[in-house]
């Protein structure tokens, strides 16, 4: 019993570093095929590549820590307001981004 969890963890791992490599190499490839001729950007190595996926992962999505929870508990918490809660709500909300809007800029 014991060997075959050893089986299914070592398979996983395989998998995993097999699914990351592909990754990897499909993103050299694309990066590389289409940015250079297009920007002049120079082309990027493998693990270049992971790097920009690291990056592009923190920048544009995909850490589901706090935020991510409170996107749940805003979505349900609009989801069970009523029609005019959900008006006073927006209401509010554009005031708010007018008031930010039409201050004066900071000076540093």
């Amino acid at each position: 019993m014991r060997s075959s969890r050893v089986f299914k963890v070592a398979r996983i791992a395989l998998l995993a570093a097999l699914a990351v490599t592909v990754v990897g190499a499909v993103v050299m490839g694309l990066w590389n095929w289409l940015m250079p001729p297009i920007t002049g950007w120079h082309a990027i190595s493998w693990l270049q590549a992971m790097a920009l996926l690291v990056l592009c992962r923190i920048l544009f999505g995909g850490h589901r820590g706090p935020a991510g929870r409170w996107r749940q508990h805003w979505q349900q918490r609009f989801e069970s307001m009523s029609l005019e809660e959900r008006e006073r709500f927006r209401d509010g909300l554009r005031r708010c981004w007018r008031r930010s809007e039409s201050a004066p800029p900071v000076q540093s």
